[in-house]
Parts: structure tokens; C-alpha cells; sequence
């Protein structure tokens, strides 16, 4: 393969974020293999290699990995909310556990993972499990890109609009400018740009993305074609 393209393995693929991200990464040249529930393969991008597993069980499917280069964990409880505290832990912090266990076990170069802005005034036990997921992660030894967004707007995900106005004043004033640019709002181009980067631009050591970042890093295909011309 090609030193510019990667072989990369891909959780909560079928998603809000994984299936986009899929498609851009297939766009861009690299290899995809997309773990997915049983009965959940129709959801996929055509062009990923399909590996059926449960993501929250590392058994069945770290044999799969193999021969990705790059890890990127996008499992997570859907539209999260205060109400779904068991859930983060019986899901993400399950999934991100078996996801850092496989990781290892395949020797992948470098690992993604998508947390959440820390610290933040709400949402505690969400914030808590993430932050745990990012302990395991820098434990295990692993090269990794660890990407901070607040609320990623998007089809389905567009409420935060309404404020845009409060974070404009808050990011105004300058006891609350740090916050409200750590807790500020992306968009799901924002994010797949983001990610994208994060898997073309691999980690040596433990890096941390946070909002302002990833606000401002481009598509990454767009300076392809840029540097091509």
C-alpha cells in the first residue's frame, strides 16, 4: 500500500458520525474495516470490508483488526442526555474498554477516539465515563488522537443553533471566553474534517483536540486537490 494510505479499523460505523467518516476515508484512497452488529450491514458505505462483531465484546472481532494501521473508536449511546448515565457505562466505557484491548492486541499504530470538552458544568456522568475511556487509552501505551468536542450540530442535531447568540457574548467577555471557546459548537463537517486529519496526521505519543481546533482544521481533501493543482 501506498505510504499515504492507511488501513484503518472503524467502530460505530453504521452511525451519525462512522458512516460519513467511512465515505471520506474511501474517497481519500484508504482501506476501511467496519465492524458492525449482525443484521446492520446493508447500513454500511459500499467499499469498506465488513467485519460483524458486538463492539462491546473485544473477543469477537480483535482477530479482525489486523492488518489496520489506525484504530478509530466512534461507539458511543446516541442523542446522550443525563437521563442515560447507566447506559454510558454499560456502552461506551464497555466498548471503549474492548476497543483499547483489541487495539493492543493487533498492535495498531495509532488510535482515535472521539471524548468529549472536559470540564464541563453539565452532564457529569457522560463527562466521567469519556474521561475514563481517555485514562484507558493513554494507559495502554498507545500512539492516539483524542478529539474534545462539545455538541457536534448536524441533520437531527440542530437545537444548539438557537445559541449561537449566548456563546457569541460569552466569548466576548473575557472571564467567559475560554470556556465558551472549550465548550463552543462544531459542525459534523467540522468533526469529519477532524477526524479525517486525525487518521492522515497520526499521533507519536498522546494528543488532544479540543473545539478551537477543530473548528479550524480544513477538509482535508480540499488541500489535496489544492497541493495537486
Amino acid at each position: 500500500m501506498d505510504a499515504d494510505r492507511r488501513c484503518i479499523f472503524v467502530t460505530g460505523s453504521t452511525g451519525y458520525t462512522g458512516r460519513r467518516l467511512i465515505s471520506r476515508l474511501l474517497s481519500q484512497g484508504h482501506r476501511v474495516r467496519a465492524l458492525v452488529r449482525p443484521g446492520s450491514e446493508g447500513k454500511l458505505p459500499v467499499g469498506c470490508q465488513m467485519v460483524v462483531g458486538n463492539a462491546l465484546d473485544a473477543a469477537s472481532f480483535e482477530s479482525e483488526v489486523t492488518p489496520a494501521d489506525t484504530f478509530v473508536h466512534l461507539v458511543g449511546v446516541a442523542h446522550p442526555s443525563p437521563s442515560k448515565a447507566q447506559q454510558f457505562r454499560s456502552i461506551d466505557l464497555v466498548s471503549g474498554r474492548a476497543a483499547v484491548q483489541a487495539a493492543v492486541t493487533a498492535r495498531v499504530q495509532h488510535f482515535v477516539y472521539v471524548s468529549v470538552a472536559q470540564p464541563a458544568p453539565v452532564m457529569k456522568a457522560y463527562i466521567e465515563v469519556r474521561a475514563e475511556c481517555e485514562r484507558a487509552i493513554h494507559q495502554s501505551g498507545l500512539n492516539a488522537t483524542i478529539l474534545r468536542p462539545w455538541y457536534v450540530l448536524g441533520p437531527g442535531h440542530r437545537w444548539p443553533y438557537l445559541l449561537i447568540p449566548a456563546y457569541a457574548l460569552l466569548g466576548f467577555l473575557p472571564q467567559t471566553r475560554e470556556g465558551a471557546q472549550r465548550l463552543g459548537l462544531v459542525s459534523l463537517k467540522q468533526m469529519i474534517n477532524a477526524l479525517a486529519d486525525a487518521v492522515e496526521n497520526p499521533a507519536r505519543g498522546f494528543r488532544i483536540v479540543e473545539v478551537p481546533e477543530i473548528r479550524a482544521l480544513r477538509d482535508c481533501s480540499a488541500k489535496a486537490a489544492a497541493n495537486a493543482g
